[in-house]
């Protein structure tokens, strides 16, 4: 009986060897292509989403994260950065937390596909508290007016602006100041309206306002005449 089961398996094993590899890619030939899956990876944007309204976000996140995506083959194409979405939700963010921990349900992929792994699979961060403080606008002045003239007062409406940001860089001694406004060729009385400039790129304006009215108040010949029309800066 061993002898004949032995003869079974060994008798024409070559053959036997080749049809068992042609009935296996037979096999693979009729498996539906959407139970055929394939692993991709991507490089796709972190996105920061749901910032507290009380505070800002001072050392942000790594720009991006790696991610590795089952899906069918027929759809494994398909996916590509575009189409990947990472997001982490600051909602229930702390002042008092750094680590935040990176997970698949964050990322939205297309139907059919899953998220398999996340790199890095958490984020170092820092949020701190706003601040909000009324800084003095002080206008940039450059130049010379022209000989028998000579600037007698310069008047900025409004002298004081409202200004946010970080808690740790927001200063009550800081100014804000104005483009710089030439005077050189001047005569008479002039105002002008002038874009603001803050005094570190952590802050913002409280309000919509990006531009003050500065006076040039001229002394001199002519000077008596009635002021200048604005000028932009």
């Amino acid at each position: 009986m061993k002898k004949l089961i032995r003869n079974i398996v060994i008798k024409n094993w070559g053959l036997k060897l080749l049809s068992l590899i042609l009935a296996f890619f037979i096999w693979l030939s009729l498996i539906p292509e959407e139970k055929t899956f394939s692993e991709k990876t991507l490089t796709v944007p972190l996105e920061i989403v749901n910032v507290p309204p009380d505070m800002e976000l001072l050392e942000k996140p790594e720009a991006a994260v790696e991610v590795i995506i089952r899906a069918p083959n027929r759809l494994i194409n398909e996916i590509t950065a575009a189409n990947v979405i990472a997001k982490l939700n600051l909602q229930q963010a702390s002042v008092f937390q750094r680590e935040f921990p990176l997970k698949e349900a964050m990322i939205s992929v297309p139907p059919g596909a899953a998220v398999v792994r996340i790199s890095p699979n958490q984020v170092r961060l820092k949020l701190e508290r706003t601040k909000e403080v009324m800084l003095e606008i002080v206008p940039n002045i450059i130049g010379q007016v022209k000989e028998e003239h000579g600037i007698s007062k310069v008047e900025v409406m409004p002298t004081r602006v409202a200004v946010k940001g970080p808690e740790s860089k927001v200063k009550e001694k800081d100014r804000v100041t104005t483009v710089p406004i030439n005077v050189s060729d001047l005569t008479k009385s002039t105002e002008f309206d002038a874009d603001l400039i803050l005094p570190n790129p952590y802050l913002r304006l409280t309000y919509p306002r990006s531009k003050v009215r500065v006076r040039i108040l001229i002394e001199g010949p002519g000077s008596a005449e009635k002021p200048a029309p604005k000028k932009k800066q």
